[in-house]
């Protein structure tokens, strides 16, 4: 695979309180292709957010290699670490983590006024991924105010507001209802489609998983198998 932007080799995850001894992964190598949809499957427990944390950037492996975007993530220290995803990298999480107290547009706004962009292009920004997600008519409302669908689009639109060159999703439709997961995995196609965003997607959902690139099937934290889609 030429230039992977995604590229993990032999990663482990240890953790180890004394008492207990956990191996979350055992030697998964991986490499996702710049725009590939990848979905992440397995039973509970087989390592599968623990690989998307680790690949994030969100937790450290215990030993093992990641390169994104050609860019030795290990190797970073926090400091570092923390901008690059900031400014490479958008999240979208099951139970969507937005503030009770913001409404839509301040909720898709925060990450770039934290990481210190001018505000008023920040709400440019932000009104844009709104827009992107066709929840532009919401801006005002607070997330209390918003269904679950609607609250999961401002999620994705606060993913998509510093341009990720990657979006980590985990069980992105978790907390969803068969139509509306169905409308969220849509519109996450539609992004990956005309923006050439990669999407890893950790998901227990088959029918998620087919509509993606490829699925990564995953076991006692390893790799099992991976199927690709055949259009």
């Amino acid at each position: 695979m030429p230039d992977p932007i995604i590229d993990v080799q032999d990663l482990t995850k240890v953790y180890d309180s004394g008492a207990i001894r956990v191996e979350a992964l055992r030697g998964v190598t991986l490499r996702v292709e710049r725009g590939e949809m990848v979905a992440i499957m397995g039973p509970s427990g087989c390592g599968k957010t623990t690989l998307l944390n680790c690949m994030s950037g969100i937790d450290d492996p215990s030993a093992g290699t990641i390169h994104i975007e050609g860019v030795d993530l290990v190797a970073m220290d926090d400091d570092r670490r923390t901008s690059y995803r900031a400014k490479r990298m958008g999240f979208i999480f099951q139970f969507y983590n937005l503030l009770p107290v913001l409404n839509a547009v301040e909720n898709v706004e925060l990450p770039l006024l934290v990481s210190g962009t001018r505000p008023a292009e920040a709400r440019s920004k932000a009104l844009a991924a709104l827009e992107r997600v066709h929840l532009a008519e919401w801006r005002t409302h607070r997330p209390a105010e918003l269904s679950g669908g609607q609250r999961q689009r401002v999620t994705i639109a606060r993913a998509l507001v510093n341009d990720p060159a990657i979006v980590w999703a985990d069980e992105p439709t978790g907390d969803l209802d068969s139509h509306t997961a169905d409308e969220i995995m849509s519109l996450m196609q539609a992004l990956n489609r005309d923006h050439q965003q990669t999407f890893v997607i950790v998901t227990h959902d088959p029918g998620i998983a087919a509509r993606c690139h490829r699925t990564v099937h995953m076991r006692d934290g390893l790799i099992e198998r991976e199927d690709v889609r055949r259009d």
